[in-house]
């Protein structure tokens, strides 16, 4: 593994290696003695897998706050995304400034995404599955997102939205009095 800092302080990349032979290949999605190294957690208790059917569909912008604050570490094993997290740390110099990856099954690239960040991606491929580390249990009370559309963010989505979550669809645009989580 290779892990390569950011613009965004704490939001680091990761470059996965395959060990390929002639049955196929081996791919370490985790490594903690390498990870705790260069990144801040104390551990991940939870593992999701999500499958995205439909190219365009977007999933997020999703967030815990309080002690429900979650790290993550997030990885496409199949198909191909447009990964993004937007910084919502209190007294950080990229407040609402989003960073945005590629991540997909070829070029084997995980975010890690520290506490303090909304999360979201665009399949840009049918049938795109990802792999979600987190260092905190789901906590329906502690849920919140983003509205995907905010011009305070202004994402550019790469393609034209497809399908997007009654959730999704409902989460409020900021206001001016947001200093932060």
């Amino acid at each position: 593994m290779i892990i390569d800092k950011t613009f965004i302080k704490d939001l680091v990349l990761i470059k996965r290696f395959k060990k390929k032979d002639n049955r196929g290949y081996l791919e370490r999605l985790y490594c903690d003695e390498k990870l705790k190294k260069k990144i801040k957690f104390k551990k991940f208790v939870q593992v999701n897998h999500t499958l995205t059917k439909n190219k365009g569909t977007v999933r997020g912008l999703h967030f815990q706050k309080g002690k429900y604050a979650d790290a993550k570490i997030v990885s496409c094993i199949k198909g191909e995304v447009w990964d993004v997290a937007v910084d919502l740390r209190k007294n950080s110099k990229t407040f609402l400034q989003y960073f945005y990856i590629r991540l997909s099954e070829k070029n084997s690239l995980s975010l890690f995404i520290p506490k303090g960040f909304a999360h979201g991606f665009q399949a840009l491929k049918p049938n795109s599955e990802m792999i979600y580390f987190h260092s905190s249990n789901y906590n329906k009370k502690s849920e919140d997102g983003l509205n995907i559309s905010d011009p305070k963010i202004n994402i550019k989505w790469p393609i034209p939205i497809k399908t997007l979550s009654k959730k999704d669809k409902h989460h409020k645009f900021l206001n001016n009095n947001l200093k932060g989580y």
